[in-house]
């Protein structure tokens, strides 16, 4: 596989990356990425930003380090937009995965920070049409610390809908 560039990594992004600061509507807490890092520290970290070597050791491995996480949102309900990564399933459908903010994340590329990355799990099975679709997940969020196969983790979500992504 070719390194990504910067150019291609940031452009990955996406709108849902970088939603407004959180915002209270229809009952539930709108959050952005940037929401889950605590001030003042980087939302994508520096050695995020450069070229990724594919030859290197796995990705997991390669997982940058968290400067914390954010507690003030912990127990309440939330909607924050992302894209799945799967992790369990139930026939065809999703019932545990990772939230990550971009593309690819834990994937291709290594993974975020463990501030940046959501366990989600849900009693009802998501269909999933690919990494690439992004995703709001409306649930309850709280601090966590979760060691997957692909990453650390930072914060769990236990969701009651999973709805295709609009603003």
């Amino acid at each position: 596989m070719r390194p990504i560039d910067r150019r291609g990594f940031i452009a990955g992004l996406g709108a849902v990356s970088f939603v407004p600061q959180a915002v209270r509507a229809e009952g539930f807490i709108d959050l952005g990425w940037t929401d889950l890092v605590p001030a003042g520290q980087p939302v994508i970290p520096p050695v995020l930003q450069g070229f990724i070597d594919h030859e290197q050791a796995p990705l997991s491995n390669q997982q940058p380090q968290s400067s914390g996480v954010r507690s003030e949102w912990n127990g309440q309900v939330v909607r924050l937009p992302g894209f799945v990564v799967p992790i369990d399933f139930s026939g065809t459908g999703v019932t545990a995965f990772i939230l990550v903010p971009f593309v690819g994340a834990c994937v291709h590329v290594p993974p975020p920070p463990a501030n940046q990355l959501v366990f989600v799990t849900t009693e009802t099975p998501f269909e999933s049409t690919g990494l690439y679709e992004p995703v709001n997940v409306i649930g309850v969020i709280g601090v966590s610390s979760i060691s997957t196969h692909l990453a650390q983790v930072g914060y769990s979500l236990t969701a009651d809908k999973i709805e295709p992504y609009k603003s």
